[in-house]
């Protein structure tokens, strides 16, 4: 009797695991189809520029942040507007200048003479979306004020500690031709972005395609929302449960090992860099459908990950750097 009672007892919990697997399955397939009503909503105002897209997705569902290092004019304002009004969110832009005081980003106590206290006014910061355009036009004390908010998600005034709203992501631009009246990011704040980019101009067919929509395009104000924020940090959550094989986190391993013993480097890779590389591996293989992550997931994103996060010699530009070391770092 004992055993038949044990037996019984090994059934239900395989019925609830396997239950259990069926639901996730189903909220994971659930999810995966807003993602892609999420690329479509914003292939209605940007034209092309898929990977750019996918990109800056990766970042978001993983939890960090994007660089978009690229001249004006290509749609990087659109494209943070565009994200932030899909997934329902709050949209808040910093433009960046030399005049600007970490207050203005953060927030101050200011006095109020009816109640006689002092009342916290919020600064931008406290949004889902924040652009912050041409960052490196600020100076390095207000760019600094930026660092807890985008790792701890949270601003600390006059030693009171207040979260931001949940999911917080950062779009930051800089212009990589015009640097007269700039302060380069320091390698700590670099640090903090996930991944930077550059969306490029159109091609030809997608500059006369973008023409021919300016009649009947959507604009940003009419763009439906297609993704809750309480997805998104679901999603998040789920991104983390990807599969990445014992092989392909040595492949993240020895990539970012390589950075700090190359000649042409001066300052490689962080070990943040190789946690960034692993977290957007898997979530590159979340927004492909898949629950595992593959080698090709590690190079398409190697150069956006590990790129500006190293310091070559004598000008030699970073991302060549890394394209080598894909070729020649081989998969355990």
């Amino acid at each position: 009797m004992l055993f038949l009672k044990e037996a019984k007892i090994k059934l239900i919990k395989a019925d609830i695991l396997w239950m259990y697997e069926q639901v996730e399955l189903l909220i994971m397939s659930a999810i995966r189809e807003r993602i892609e009503k999420l690329k479509q909503n914003l292939s209605k105002t940007i034209v092309g520029k898929t990977d750019s897209i996918r990109l800056v997705l990766v970042a978001m569902i993983s939890g960090g942040h994007a660089l978009l290092e690229d001249v004006p004019g290509v749609g990087k304002t659109l494209l943070a507007k565009s994200l932030a009004r899909s997934i329902d969110g709050k949209f808040q832009r910093i433009q960046c200048t030399p005049d600007l005081l970490p207050t203005d980003i953060t927030g101050t106590n200011i006095w109020n003479p009816g109640s006689g206290l002092f009342e916290f006014m919020p600064g931008p910061v406290f949004a889902n979306v924040l652009l912050a355009d041409e960052i490196n036009r600020a100076t390095p004390r207000t760019q600094s004020a930026l660092l807890e908010v985008m790792e701890e998600q949270q601003v600390t005034v006059d030693t009171i500690s207040r979260p931001v709203p949940r999911p917080f992501f950062v779009i930051a631009t800089q212009n990589p031709i015009e640097y007269q009246g700039t302060f380069p990011l320091p390698e700590a704040q670099m640090d903090r972005f996930m991944l930077s980019l550059t969306l490029g101009y159109p091609s030809e067919l997608e500059e006369l395609e973008m023409l021919n929509k300016l009649s009947n395009s959507v604009p940003v104000e009419e763009l439906q929302p297609c993704v809750s924020l309480e997805e998104i940090q679901e999603l998040r959550r789920l991104v983390g449960s990807v599969k990445v094989e014992e092989s392909l986190k040595k492949y993240i391993v020895n990539l970012v090992r390589s950075t700090r013993e190359d000649e042409e480097i001066m300052l490689g890779v962080s070990p943040r860099g190789a946690v960034a590389l692993h977290r957007a591996a898997q979530a590159l293989a979340f927004l492909s459908g898949r629950d595992f992550a593959i080698d090709d997931d590690i190079k398409f994103l190697a150069t956006h990950v590990l790129s500006h996060r190293l310091i070559p010699k004598g000008g030699r530009r970073s991302k060549t750097i890394v394209d080598r070391l894909l070729h020649s770092v081989a998969i355990p």
